[in-house]
């Protein structure tokens, strides 16, 4: 969303943003803080960013703990939904709203982990990915995350930024446009040393 649509989000019936949130929960406050554990994989590229969260959540008045669990426990842990906040990151092999709406808010979805479901929103997504219009559907985008974030489904933290860096010896090398996962053939590198 562009930032006069991120402005105009409302979550829970109250104003986006930190203000809003620092109005407290019943109850809790500067004087009693909630305590939580944010689980997290621990590898870092959940760790680092689950960190942050705590840090964040100190704002307004929540103590997070953190607690880490190794990959085998970590999926059957979030499947079984036997967590009160956790960090996932969601992978996409390419940089299409597609994967990202179908496996995470579809009703039904196998890595919808907070069995969020609404069917206008189903229809919504559905409208998106038949769009041809690349503005069109950029509003239906934007519409659609703009009711993930009203209905509170899933939380989004952060959008993560990945780059490649090469040396300037290296030549032949494409660098794909809608991911960073999906360019691994090398048949045409070659060094120019």
């Amino acid at each position: 969303m562009n930032e006069g649509e991120l402005q105009s989000v409302r979550s829970s019936g109250q104003p986006f943003g930190g203000d809003a949130i620092r109005g407290g929960i019943a109850g809790y406050g500067p004087d009693n803080r909630l305590p939580i554990k944010v689980s997290a994989r621990n590898v870092s590229y959940y760790r680092d960013p689950a960190v942050i969260l705590i840090d964040q959540l100190k704002q307004i008045y929540i103590d997070g703990e953190l607690d880490t669990l190794d990959t085998t426990q970590w999926y059957p842990m979030v499947m079984r939904k036997d967590y009160s906040v956790a960090m996932n990151i969601t992978e996409s092999e390419v940089d299409d709203p597609d994967t990202q709406f179908y496996e995470n808010f579809a009703c039904g979805a196998q890595r919808n982990y907070t069995n969020y479901c609404n069917k206008q929103v189903d229809a919504l997504i559905d409208e998106q990915s038949r769009e041809t219009d690349l503005g069109k559907r950029r509003e239906l985008v934007w519409e659609i995350q703009r009711k993930l974030v009203e209905d509170d489904a899933r939380p989004v933290i952060f959008y993560p930024t990945g780059v490649t860096c090469w040396q300037p010896q290296l030549k032949g090398l494409t660098i794909m446009v809608n991911s960073i996962y999906n360019g691994s053939r090398f048949e045409d590198l070659w060094l120019d040393k």
